[in-house]
């Protein structure tokens, strides 16, 4: 009986250059199968694209019946906008040329309802002025500080006052708050949910002040993928992971109870055999992505007790013992520690059926600048 190959194999690999990035398209699929599993409504739904950045991507989760989307760039909310994406937030707040660009992104895409961030009043009084030139009403919400301390207004009575300065300016629609909970990321599913659940009361208090105040119900989008699973057992309010699409070894590592699949790897070759037990591989800081220490950068599947020694632009060289066993030209597969700034460092991903290189996908929006 002939043994199964591990998943990661790629029988036709010869014909692929390295480094490169591989998405193999059935473990994507089955990720977001898995996502819709884990929730009750899929119009609560609102995955962020900044993972992957492609409009093929997209195409299988609008396919699969997800209508709304997040993002943090204008290419990637163009990407969407290309997608004919229904419904698209860009988690951002605007500035300078960023508002004309916004502009642009509306009236070229007019599928697709965008909107944007805020988070103080001069921010308020620029939208405006640039939605009443161009005769539109851009849709906002209001964005939260719930403890990532980067952007956002701390809740409370300065917030809600703000809120309704927003909501009382021609020019502009209040959907509801935007709160992303990124600092929360303990590997202990207890520890996390304990962390969330102050966040989850705000949240809440903030609803009630905005109805007290006789406005709308507002819409909450929260949480990313290490808090999903706790967003996703309330009610009304609208969630955002994003890596779970691919996943990676990190959130693999820290995420036990969240069972995705790794979807994506890079492929290096050995390039130099520089002393019995060293090796350089053609995987340097341009193709992989490199903010975190050296030994937490990349997991490679084919050689799990590698030693890192030390990585350049073009090169990282491994101890991988004295009979490693590894010739000149072997492929190695690469298990990104965070995919999310890897894709980010490719134009293309070589896609994998039943172990084949099949197509090749585009990262559309990992450029700063589609058309707009």
């Amino acid at each position: 009986m002939l043994e199964e190959k591990p998943w990661y194999t790629i029988t036709n690999i010869a014909q692929l250059d390295s480094p490169a990035l591989v998405f193999y398209a059935d473990r994507i699929t089955e990720n977001i199968k898995r996502l819709k599993r884990n929730i009750k409504d899929i119009p609560r739904l609102r995955p962020h694209v900044k993972t992957h950045k492609s409009a093929a991507v997209t195409l299988l989760m609008i396919d699969a019946g997800i209508t709304k989307f997040k993002c943090a760039t204008i290419a990637e909310a163009e990407m969407l906008g290309m997608c004919k994406a229904p419904d698209v937030l860009l988690a951002y707040q605007l500035t300078g040329p960023k508002i004309d660009r916004f502009i642009k992104l509306i009236r070229s895409y007019p599928d697709t309802q965008f909107s944007c961030l805020f988070d103080n009043e001069i921010s308020i009084v620029e939208y405006a002025a640039a939605a009443i030139a161009a005769g539109l009403e851009l849709n906002v919400f209001a964005d939260l500080n719930v403890g990532m301390n980067r952007t956002g207004i701390l809740p409370g009575e300065a917030c809600l006052e703000i809120y309704k300065k927003a909501f009382d300016t021609p020019g502009l629609i209040v959907k509801g708050f935007h709160a992303y909970d990124g600092h929360i990321h303990d590997a202990s599913c207890e520890v996390r949910k304990e962390k969330w659940l102050p966040i989850w009361r705000t949240l809440c208090q903030m609803e009630k002040q905005v109805l007290d105040s006789g406005m709308p119900r507002p819409v909450i989008i929260a949480g990313g993928t290490p808090t999903f699973p706790f967003y996703a057992g309330e009610d009304f309010v609208e969630c955002s992971p994003g890596t779970f699409i691919l996943w990676d070894k990190g959130y693999q590592d820290a995420f036990a109870e969240q069972l995705y699949l790794t979807a994506a790897v890079v492929i290096t070759r050995v390039i130099s055999l520089t002393q019995d037990n060293l090796v350089s591989l053609d995987l340097g800081h341009k193709s992989i992505a490199a903010e975190n220490q050296l030994e937490r950068r990349v997991f490679f599947l084919n050689a799990p007790d590698a030693v890192f020694v030390s990585q350049s632009e073009e090169h990282l060289v491994l101890d991988l013992g004295a009979k490693h066993g590894f010739s000149i030209g072997d492929v190695l597969y690469g298990l990104p520690i965070h995919i999310c700034p890897t894709v980010a460092l490719y134009n293309y991903a070589s896609i994998i059926y039943n172990q084949e290189i099949n197509d090749e996908w585009e990262i559309t929006s990992r450029t700063r600048k589609i058309t707009i």
